[in-house]
């Protein structure tokens, strides 16, 4: 019986270039060049996507290695099996550890970056803005004796509780208070209460200070504490503007914009919402300052239907607020910055006198600040007007962003002036 022929085995230089890549070990997600690239530049998240369909084992918050196709390494972060960012970078320094010592440089760091940058009489403001102070998927948010933490991934609960070690050890706050507002694949999700964390019970409301103005929060609430300190900006530069002028607030919330404008000596106030209980707040705002009532008013209504019943009437306004939530429902419908934007912008030059001014305002990342100017553009081209934007403000200083992060510049404020 004749033998088999002999196995044939491939020279080393002939094996499949595969036999040669690096031996990617548990813990380590090897990522495409450009996504490498975009890491080593500052931006700071891996999304699913780049992970190529492959299963990761790692739980919520374990760390994860990053390497290049050569198996260089790149950077470390927390691995989240459930949201559409995968891992956010916690460092790219390779020996460096996840420890309280880690956690407590960051926060140092990020206090005494803000020195100096906090504007005076303002004791609402941002301690740590996740990523961009080095802690990822958490933000942390002053309101004078109280802070309240952000969790935007079941991820950073491998580092809350050493960020509120270091809190409590810097800022020694009465309390802290956490929200949680993941953000699963399959959408936005019901956002559970704030939970005490550490400290005593707070007040349901109590007065904090932003540019000596008073304001009235509650750090209990599920979604917002009543202020929102990223606007700072905005307001100012309404206020620098208001005086003399009358002044319409869309989607006026608790009516930050409109004390604003009514401190600086605008000639009437208007602020519209849908929700009664807002301009509750929005008068005790008032009433805390010292401004009568007698000059603004408050309606409750749609924004759209609120403008078109003013148009009807010929009503005007010198200086239009349009700050309207990324996405809202209601028992009127269901509106979307990015497909109603230019609708609402279009309604309000309707009653938008001539020189008028416009502060436009976006907080979302998904539309840009091209996105943003051509939508204006369009709604004055439907009008028939002629606007020019004479300001832009981002976020405040205290809202730090990563260089190589351009999505992180989420809040876009216009001031425009309407011919």
């Amino acid at each position: 019986m004749p033998k088999p022929p002999p196995k044939r085995f491939s020279p080393p230089s002939s094996r499949p270039r595969s036999t040669f890549e690096p031996r990617i070990r548990k813990g380590t997600v090897r990522v495409q060049p450009e996504v490498a690239s975009r890491l080593r530049s500052g931006h700071p998240y891996v999304f699913r996507e780049a992970l190529g369909g492959r299963p990761l084992r790692e739980n919520a918050g374990e760390m994860i290695e990053i390497v290049d196709p050569s198996g260089e390494f790149v950077a470390r972060g927390l691995y989240d099996p459930e949201n559409i960012v995968a891992v956010r970078v916690f460092t790219r320094d390779r020996a460096e550890l996840l420890d309280l010592a880690s956690v407590k440089r960051r926060v140092v760091a990020a206090q005494k970056l803000r020195e100096g940058l906090i504007p005076a009489d303002t004791n609402a403001y941002r301690v740590i803005n996740a990523e961009a102070d080095g802690l990822p998927g958490i933000t942390i948010d002053r309101y004078g004796d109280y802070v309240v933490s952000q969790l935007f991934s079941p991820a950073t609960s491998a580092i809350a509780e050493l960020v509120y070690d270091a809190i409590e050890e810097i800022y020694k706050p009465r309390s802290i208070y956490e929200q949680k507002r993941f953000r699963p694949q399959t959408g936005e999700g019901p956002r559970a209460p704030a939970t005490l964390e550490r400290g005593v019970v707070a007040p349901v409301e109590f007065e904090v200070k932003e540019c000596g103005l008073k304001f009235l929060v509650d750090v209990t609430a599920p979604l917002s504490t009543g202020l929102f300190p990223d606007l700072r900006e905005g307001r100012r530069a309404v206020a620098q503007h208001a005086k003399g002028r009358r002044v319409l607030n869309l989607f006026s919330y608790t009516g930050a914009f409109s004390l604003y404008a009514a401190h600086a000596g605008a000639r009437e106030v208007v602020s519209v919402d849908l929700a009664q209980r807002v301009h509750a707040r929005a008068r005790k705002n008032f009433e805390l300052n010292g401004i009568p009532e007698r000059s603004h008013e408050f309606i409750v209504g749609d924004s759209f239907k609120v403008l078109a019943k003013m148009a009807e009437r010929g009503r005007k306004f010198d200086l239009i607020v349009i700050d309207p939530p990324s996405f809202s429902q209601s028992k009127t419908g269901v509106f979307s910055m990015q497909k109603d934007y230019r609708d609402l912008i279009q309604a309000a030059l309707a009653v938008a006198a001539p020189n008028g001014l416009m502060a436009c305002v976006s907080n979302t990342h998904k539309v840009s600040w091209d996105e943003l100017d051509r939508t204006i553009g369009e709604a004055a081209g439907n009008s028939g007007r002629y606007v020019r934007v004479i300001q832009r403000l981002g976020l405040p200083p205290d809202f730090p962003v990563l260089a190589g992060h351009v999505d992180g510049h989420y809040l876009k404020f216009l001031l425009c002036a309407a011919a």
